[in-house]
């Protein structure tokens, strides 16, 4: 059975959990309508995706 032989400081423990965080996701302009959108991926505003409309928007 594993058992530490020291204390890991509460500051030693911190720091090595301090990695693991959520990183906010790539936003890019869309090139028809200036919404911001997440790469690769349709625009809700407009319904385009590389300059053809794939989703009609009702508006």
């Amino acid at each position: 059975m594993a058992v530490p032989k020291n204390k890991i400081s509460k500051a030693r423990r911190d720091k090595r959990r301090a990695t693991y965080k959520l990183s906010v996701p790539g936003m890019i302009e869309c090139p028809k309508c200036k919404a911001l959108i997440r790469p690769h991926r349709i625009c809700s505003a407009c319904g385009y995706y590389k300059n053809r409309e794939v989703v009609k928007v009702s508006e």
